[in-house]
């Protein structure tokens, strides 16, 4: 039989741990710096309590603070699979099954990619204005930008094709945009977002068409 123990600890918004913290002398400021900086930027403005969830994951696994006891196994038993795995077949793959899903996302919009050798096939994100301006041309992408809003991309994809998908601009991607994951979704299901993305641009460039009373290709 096992019991689960939960602590709760809880400090006021203005404490004494943080004045102690801000007064330590410059040496231990720099030494903490160096363990709390792949948390965050300004280490030296972490909360006391933050530095508490932090150090119960060992800091590096900071972001994992929070997770059910059935994801810390997993994430377990994934970490014995890559110890023991010096071929990295497993890893390999899995990176294959993702290269084919991207694939078959570029398949689907008709268009052509070489992603660079540093590309890790886990997300990726689809450059709206990028692929009009190969594909179209500067005029498009300029009417687009001054009459449509961004995010009519994945408000577009979710009311007219049940996918959705984020907006780039949440990860420090360009404003036209929209991010995949190749994770978690079968092959042919990336076939369905890449024709869809292919009929959103279509759209677009036949809305421009007909701002300009030219003839509306398909």
């Amino acid at each position: 039989m096992s019991v689960a123990i939960s602590t709760l600890i809880a400090v006021a918004q203005d404490n004494v741990f943080d004045e102690k913290i801000k007064a330590h002398p410059e040496a231990t400021k720099k030494l903490l710096d160096k363990r709390y900086m792949p948390t965050t930027p300004k280490p030296r403005e972490l909360k006391f309590i933050d530095r508490i969830v932090a150090d119960s994951r060992d800091v590096a696994l900071n972001h994992t603070s929070g997770l059910s006891l059935p994801q810390q196994v997993m994430m377990t038993l994934f970490g014995f699979v890559e110890m023991t795995d010096a071929e990295k077949v497993y890893q390999n793959a899995c990176i294959a099954i993702c290269v084919k899903r991207f694939q078959s996302l570029v398949e689907g919009m008709g268009v052509e990619s070489n992603p660079g050798k540093y590309f890790d096939y886990y997300y990726g994100v689809i450059d709206f204005e990028f692929w009009l301006r190969k594909y179209v041309g500067e005029d498009v992408v300029q009417w687009v930008k001054a009459n449509i809003h961004p995010l009519d991309i994945p408000f577009r994809l979710a009311e007219d094709h049940g996918i959705v998908l984020l907006n780039g601009s949440g990860f420090a991607a360009p404003n036209w945009s929209a991010r995949v994951s190749f994770a978690n979704l079968d092959e042919e299901a990336y076939s369905q977002i890449g024709r869809a993305v292919r009929t959103i641009a279509r759209g677009y460039v036949q809305s421009y068409q007909a701002s300009r009373g030219e003839t509306i290709t398909a």
